[in-house]
C-alpha cells in the first residue's frame, strides 16, 4: 500500500527507493535529492508502507499568492503504472487549487497524461543548463 505524505518528517537518504531521476544522463545526488525536497514550497511523497521507501514524489515552488510551477514529479520504474504519478499530480493540484496560474514544463511524449489530469497544453521558453543537471555546481544562469 502507498501513503502520501506532505513533509520530510522520519526521511532519510536511506528512506529514497533506488531509482529516481532514471534515465538521466546527470542524476543529482541522494544528497542532493534530498536539498531539492527540502527547498521545495510543498511536496508530497509516496512512500511504500511494506518497505517504508519513497518510490514517488513530486514538489512545487510558490509565491504563495498567484503563481505556483510544479518542476518535478518522479515515480522509480519499478513504481511505475500504478497511478501513483496521477495521485501526487492530483494532489498537488488539489493543494494549489487556490492559485491563480500553476504552470508546468514537460516533453512532448508526457503532455497527454497532465491533459488527462486537467492542464491544457501552452507554450512557453526554457533553459537547460544540462552540466548542472546533477546539482553539484551552484545554480543555474538566468
Amino acid at each position: 500500500m502507498i501513503i502520501y505524505q506532505e513533509h520530510m518528517q522520519n526521511i532519510t537518504e536511506a528512506s529514497f527507493a533506488d531509482g529516481f531521476f532514471d534515465g538521466w544522463p546527470n542524476p543529482p545526488s541522494t544528497a542532493t535529492f534530498d536539498r531539492i525536497l527540502q527547498n521545495a514550497t510543498h511536496i508530497i511523497l509516496a512512500i511504500d508502507e511494506h518497505t517504508n521507501h519513497v518510490v514517488g514524489f513530486i514538489t512545487a515552488l510558490s509565491d504563495r499568492v498567484l503563481t505556483a510551477y510544479i518542476p518535478l514529479l518522479e515515480v522509480v520504474p519499478s513504481y511505475q503504472n500504478r497511478g501513483i504519478g496521477k495521485e501526487l499530480t492530483r494532489r498537488m493540484l488539489d493543494k494549489l487549487k487556490d492559485i491563480y496560474m500553476i504552470d508546468l514544463l514537460c516533453d512532448t511524449e508526457l503532455q497527454d497524461f497532465y491533459a488527462g489530469l486537467g492542464m491544457r497544453k501552452a507554450t512557453g521558453m526554457l533553459i537547460r543548463n544540462y552540466e548542472h543537471q546533477s546539482g553539484k555546481k551552484g545554480t543555474a544562469a538566468e
